[in-house]
């Protein structure tokens, strides 16, 4: 167990123990987690293989259908994994990961990402930028259909692009990622009824013409806002998502709320049918390892619990673990700038500084993920290993609680702090700088951590985090939970004061986090962070066309940001343990959400 800096500013080791311990004995599926999907930008450096599943195991699963008579011999069987329920199902609705995942694999759009993270063609068989980068113009395959059969045409592309741009629609990442096309601001903000920017040329081809020349808005284009979408389905009644009539590799036919999902082989796929005959997500909950050593999924995350035995190779679960490639993603805490106490820097800064992250990713999370002290993960294009981030410093910390606006004035927070300056004893100066900071924090409004989920728990990490803010800073939080979706919709409104959120990446570009994270007028900018020069840096990466000097533009605004503590970054996501059965084949696990399911297939037991 790693020591804290000073043995007289401690967090407890009996603390410590008691979560450790608690922690050897949960666990479960990480079926999904809140935030965003794809994609690979041209210009930056190569990402990350996938790893592909080979699995060598004996064990047992769910028996697997008969093979489906025709050409394919690989054709048959189901798989079943646990998973959460979905907030929406809608690609315009669509914003975070739970959803994403099972949307790309029910609809598809003009272009796609593949297993090895480039983008590729998917309806559009092929397209022409002009010179001025401006204008796409997509050719689309004559070859596509909806799952009724129904033939796709550009007037389907330009019909869906602009029902997520209708206001009617309420899409809260329509301006996030479909903004550049001109004339797109316009119908968001309902002045005008259609898109000049989108334009059929025919049947086939549909041209889109964007506002400047931008390196990331093809990659933008994988993302669920620019699917098509069935207009005679959307519009036959408020519940058209139970059978979304879509164009991917599967057709769901099932959805009960709180129960399971189940998606079957679309026949008609542009790129050839799945093998899989279905695919069941249950929903109603469960412990992933139990479930999954009684054989009744096929797919589970390894928890702290279980890591130990998993890893030893005279376990028989061992046969069957895979080691994921870390998600593009980031765990924080946010701060909304724009409620007490978080619109005083002094107050966002201690928060960070009194956290001890080496701490707790060793003690308390196994050293399963990475600290986080920047924004861009690891392996990220723009990644900055020379950013100087708010590392572990509790009297600092107690010190910009004392200053802050909550305890100047205050005679006796002055007289603390003016001791605490004189005094050559480190004890001392410790005592007294405790001192102060409690009697700031004492003035204070009652703070609130909302936070995703019913079952009356927190992270065990963040368990700790609250106890060193109570320990070092005198600062007591509650805690507030609610379902994801009621959870997401306050997101949007910004109706938090403090919560706790994870963002995975849609396409491997530093915009998806800085730009659309901390821009001021960006929807997503759910902190209401505003700064000046962070929106110029950001709006001037936006158009630059040499990589070095992009990337130097999102460094800068990243350093400013980080200083100003709108976040508290917690953790970069380490390797993903993962069980697959051996008889489950080419499974991929990659980093970003991507299509992926049309190539399992199963081996015969």
């Amino acid at each position: 167990m790693a020591l804290l800096k000073s043995k007289r500013l401690f967090i407890g080791l009996a603390l410590i123990g008691v979560l450790v311990a608690a922690a050897c004995g949960g666990g479960g599926d990480t079926s999904s987690q809140p935030s965003t999907a794809p994609t690979a930008t041209p210009g930056f450096a190569p990402l990350p293989t996938p790893t592909s599943i080979p699995s060598e195991s004996g064990a047992l699963a769910s028996t697997p259908l008969a093979a489906t008579a025709g050409s394919d011999p690989l054709a048959g069987g189901e798989f079943t994994r646990l998973f959460g329920d979905p907030p929406t199902l809608d690609p315009a609705l669509t914003s975070d990961t739970t959803s994403a995942a099972l949307v790309v694999e029910i609809y598809s759009g003009l272009v796609s990402i593949d297993t090895d993270l480039n983008i590729i063609p998917d309806i559009a068989e092929s397209w022409d930028v002009t010179n001025d980068g401006r204008t796409y113009t997509f050719y689309l395959r004559k070859d596509v259909k909806f799952h009724d059969g129904k033939p796709v045409t550009a007037h389907d592309f330009k019909y869906s692009m602009e029902r997520t741009l209708n206001p009617a629609t309420e899409s809260t990442v329509a301006d996030l990622y479909l903004n550049d096309i001109v004339g797109a601001k316009a119908m968001l903000n309902g002045t005008a009824s259609s898109v000049n920017g989108i334009r059929v040329l025919d049947d086939y081809t549909l041209e889109i013409t964007i506002d400047a020349a931008k390196p990331y808005f093809l990659a933008k284009l994988t993302y669920p806002t620019a699917f098509v979408v069935d207009k005679e389905n959307v519009e036959s009644g408020a519940d058209w998502t139970s059978r979304p009539n879509g164009t991917g590799p599967f057709k769901m036919v099932k959805w009960e709320i709180g129960e399971s999902i189940r998606f079957e082989r679309n026949e008609l796929f542009y790129n050839g049918p799945p093998h899989l005959d279905a695919v069941n997500f249950i929903l109603s909950g469960g412990v992933g390892m139990t479930m999954y050593e009684n054989n009744e999924i096929d797919f589970t995350g390894v928890g702290l619990a279980d890591i130990d035995r998993v890893l030893d190779p005279t376990e028989e679960l061992n046969r069957d673990l895979n080691i994921s490639p870390p998600d593009y993603s980031i765990s924080y805490i946010g701060l909304n700038t724009q409620m007490a106490p978080f619109d005083d820097i002094k107050v966002r800064q201690a928060l960070n500084l009194a956290i001890n992250k080496e701490l707790i990713a060793d003690a308390v999370l196994s050293n399963l993920v990475t600290p986080a002290y920047g924004i861009l993960p690891p392996g990220f294009p723009g990644f900055n290993q020379n950013l100087e981030g708010l590392h572990y410093d509790p009297e600092k910390a107690m010190r910009l609680m004392a200053e802050s606006s909550y305890g100047q004035g205050d005679p006796e927070i002055t007289e603390l702090l003016l001791q605490a300056d004189m005094t050559s004893d480190p004890d001392q100066r410790v005592l007294l700088l405790s001192q102060a900071s409690a009697k700031a924090a004492a003035n204070l409004p009652t703070i609130i951590l909302s936070v995703p989920g019913g079952g009356g728990a927190v992270g065990l990490d963040t368990e700790v985090v609250l106890e060193m803010w109570r320990r070092f800073l005198g600062v007591d939080v509650e805690i507030q939970q609610s379902e994801f979706a009621t959870f997401l919709n306050d997101l949007d409104r910004r109706r938090y004061q403090m919560f706790t959120l994870g963002w995975v990446a849609d396409y491997p570009d530093p915009q998806d986090f800085l730009d659309i994270l901390f821009h001021s007028e960006s929807s997503n900018n759910h902190t209401g962070y505003t700064n000046p020069e962070v929106d110029r840096l950001l709006e001037q990466a936006r158009t630059e066309a040499d990589v070095e000097t992009r990337i130097a533009l999102y460094q800068q605004a990243e350093q400013i940001i980080v200083n100003e503590s709108p976040w508290i970054p917690k953790w970069y996501e380490g390797d993903r343990y993962v069980l697959i059965k051996s008889h489950v084949k080419n499974y991929i696990l990659t980093p970003l959400i991507v299509p992926k399911l049309k190539n399992i297939y199963l081996e015969p037991q």
